[in-house]
């Protein structure tokens, strides 16, 4: 069975990448069988801002440890990246800081496809950029990275659909390569 990790980097309750990446993984389940998808809320691993301060008084939470872990069990991972001002969003960065300091290859080779969406025309890509550009570093399989533009104009919420056809077809693409 195929274990596929999916999370949106925002901490919001009602956070649209969370949505798309739920959305992805289903993709996922229904274009390989026998897939077990975990979805990871960041919301619930909120922890101190990372410091060196920190880290040597009270050492790395628990909370950045469960995330790595997290990250080594999976067979591949799926992140929707949520765009605050052009640039990751703190809860996220803060998260990804702590669990850095477990291991620089935060991502352990795993397979990944890299995701962004915002209500807005720019579908998140500035951060969607900045990620997949420093994936490498962090020991990342990018298999494809993808944005959604105006996400309320191409999701259905009562069907938790994507309705953009083309978005969809890179989708399968790219899943294929997992």
């Amino acid at each position: 069975m195929m274990k596929v990790l999916a999370f949106g980097t925002s901490n919001s309750r009602k956070s649209i990448n969370q949505k798309l990446a739920r959305y992805a993984a289903t993709q996922i389940n229904n274009a390989i069988n026998n897939v077990d998808i975990i979805l990871l809320d960041i919301h619930d691993l909120e922890m101190p801002i990372f410091s060196e301060e920190r880290e040597k008084e009270s050492g790395i939470p628990a909370f950045a440890h469960d995330f790595y872990q997290a990250i080594g069990e999976a067979d591949a991972v799926v992140i929707s990246f949520a765009e605050y001002n052009g640039s990751y969003t703190s809860a996220y960065k803060n998260l990804f800081d702590w669990a850095s300091r477990i291991d620089m290859k935060v991502y352990q080779n795993k397979p990944m496809i890299m995701l962004a969406t915002s209500p807005g025309p720019s579908g998140a890509q500035s951060v969607l950029a900045a990620a997949k550009g420093s994936a490498p570093f962090f020991a990342a399989d990018v298999k494809g990275a993808l944005s959604l533009a105006n996400f309320f104009d191409n999701y259905d919420v009562e069907a938790e659909q994507v309705t953009d056809e083309a978005f969809n077809e890179q989708l399968n693409e790219i899943i294929s390569k997992l």
